[in-house]
């Protein structure tokens, strides 16, 4: 179809034969001249197979239709125009069913859809009216195998694993394949580039991805984005491709995403090496690389192992002080799974022990127990430094402890510290005393807990290690909770909270707030503890630590202490 034999469809409908007779540059006029008489709604679909010029044609003849008629245009794609453009989303379930009426009108196998089998398709395609359509037309189709719904929908999740379909009925070739042929190079680059990221971007992080100027970069989006293949926010100034067109991409223009995804893990590499092993806050750099990096990690993970055990070493720290467990958790799993499939047994050993400590602050006894198995193996195989050793034991040592056999976890504890002492690694000794005075603590020996947690600290500050004097501080502040001396308790734990601010741990952050609310609520100040309380419950929360049980209560006890007055 053209613009020419649409006006002559509607002259048709209209009753009128002489229009499709007429010169192709009169039927305008006349189409205009015949509806004056009707109140019409014109229903226009598919704009997109016009040609830019008769595009342009036939909005000037919308402008200057009757008072009383209107239209509706449907397009893929977005125009200029004076008119009020809507994009279609996702339809609400009562819509959907009403899509589904329709369609079987001309496709009978929809209505004998059950009320469930609508659901289905309604639940698997998002409410996207265009997958649904596709996936609603599969039924009865492609030589009969589609005959229920379920096929219907294996049909579409296989078409999302990319594995080849007829590409007459490939549903994203239905939704986008009109659009590939119109992307300019840039625009291609950018799409790629944003193919990356499962967060909206900003053009900052794209810009190394795509190597263009931000100008160029900016003219592409906003193509792009008057096109509705991107979602733009504005008040963030970032983008965001939507799933079903990343699919789309990386079947149709694999290698434009994999140059994309190449630059991307050089800049990642570059961001946490140049900016990672750091020990205390700010981590301002990474804070501000962390979404390229982030977009990066599959595809380190996939690729070299001794490229993605530097950048784990670069960022564990920077992962576990900013409170991202989960990313640390699942970047330090894959990269024991790729270090032992290289046989780096001592990397393998290191990622056991990094993943037991999350398994820990959660209270995961089993999983901290097999962590400290698989570190303890490891390393015999890697035939490691003896510190390595030490490692094992001292996760197991955590793990008794979260069993509550704290003879155990202190002889174990107490095992790991002459491995460390004698290879004296002073740091890692201030790591195991933490742990033996906590044992000693949990068992009841709160001066024998107070003397370790003593040298802990002495040893932290001979050798300037700021975390171990701040959780050194914070646990002497919980020994004199533990036998009710309030007011050194509060002032220890004051003195922790900004060691702790020093450092930038969020765990030791909630910590100390737990133990001032405590100290405060204690001494009858319940005003002055609850936002102490609410800060660690808060932070606890999001760590999904195994301390906001206790954090809780001591929110709880606080909020019904400030009610009662």
């Amino acid at each position: 179809e053209d613009y020419s034999a649409l006006l002559s469809e509607i002259g048709l409908a209209l009753g009128r034969e002489d229009i499709p007779r007429a010169a192709s540059e009169q039927r305008p006029d006349l189409v205009r001249h015949a509806l004056a008489g009707h109140r019409a709604l014109l229903v226009l679909d598919n704009l997109e197979s016009f040609t830019p010029v008769e595009r342009r044609q036939l909005y000037d003849l919308l402008e200057a239709l009757p008072r009383t008629c209107r239209a509706i245009v449907t397009s893929r794609r977005r125009d200029e125009t004076a008119a009020r453009a809507l994009r279609l989303g996702k339809l609400d379930a009562e819509a959907a069913h009403q899509l589904l009426d329709s369609l079987g009108q001309n496709w009978p196998p929809i209505t004998k859809l059950t009320a469930e089998e609508r659901h289905r398709l309604y639940a698997e395609t998002g409410g996207n009216p265009l997958l649904l359509t596709w996936t609603a037309g599969q039924l009865g189709r492609n030589k009969g195998r589609c005959h229920t719904v379920e096929e219907a929908v294996a049909r579409l999740q296989e078409a999302y694993r990319l594995q080849k379909l007829d590409e007459k009925n490939d549903p994203l070739d239905f939704i986008f394949g009109d659009l590939l042929d119109t992307f300019t190079k840039d625009e291609t680059a950018m799409l790629a580039a944003l193919s990356h990221f499962a967060e909206p971007a900003s053009v900052a992080w794209l810009l190394p991805l795509a190597e263009l100027s931000e100008t160029a970069a900016l003219t592409a989006l906003d193509d792009l984005r008057d096109r509705a293949l991107l979602v733009e926010d504005d008040a963030t100034g970032t983008w965001m491709l939507p799933p079903l067109a990343v699919r789309f991409l990386r079947q149709r223009r694999p290698d434009a995403v994999v140059t994309a995804g190449r630059r991307l893990q050089e800049e990642a590499y570059a961001l946490a090496v140049q900016h990672g092993f750091e020990r205390a806050a700010p981590f301002t750099k990474l804070e501000a690389a962390w979404p390229t990096i982030e977009a990066a990690l599959p595809l380190l993970i996939a690729g070299d192992n001794a490229r993605l055990q530097k950048v784990r070493r670069a960022l564990i720290v920077f992962l576990d002080f900013s409170g991202r467990w989960d990313e640390r958790l699942s970047l330090t799993q894959d990269a024991e799974a790729k270090a032992l499939a290289f046989g780096d047994h001592a990397n393998a050993s290191d990622c056991a022990y990094h993943t037991g400590w999350i398994h820990y602050r959660r209270g995961q006894v089993d999983a901290v127990f097999a962590c400290a198995e698989r570190c303890a193996k490891h390393w015999q195989q890697a035939k490691a430094d003896p510190h390595i050793q030490g490692k094992a034991i001292c996760l197991r040592a955590a793990g008794l402890m979260l069993r509550e056999d704290y003879q155990a976890a202190i002889t174990a504890f107490q095992e790991a510290l002459a491995v460390d002492r004698s290879q004296n690694p002073q740091s890692a000794e201030a790591i195991e005393l933490t742990g033996l005075a906590e044992a000693k603590r949990r068992s009841g020996d709160l001066s024998g807990a107070q003397a370790d947690w003593r040298e802990a600290l002495r040893i932290s500050k001979k050798i300037g290690y700021s975390e171990g004097a701040a959780a050194a501080t914070g646990f002497l502040a919980q020994v004199f909770l533990d036998g009710q001396d309030w007011a050194t308790a509060e002032r220890l734990a004051g003195d922790a909270l900004k060691l702790s601010q020093g450092v930038g741990r969020q765990e030791l952050f909630a910590r100390d707030h737990h133990r001032l609310a405590e100290a405060m609520l204690r001494q009858r100040r319940a005003v002055e503890a609850l936002p102490h309380a609410e800060q660690a419950a808060a932070i606890f929360a999001r760590l999904r630590s195994h301390e906001l049980t206790e954090a809780k209560a001591t929110l709880a006890a606080c909020e019904a202490a400030c009610k009662s007055g």
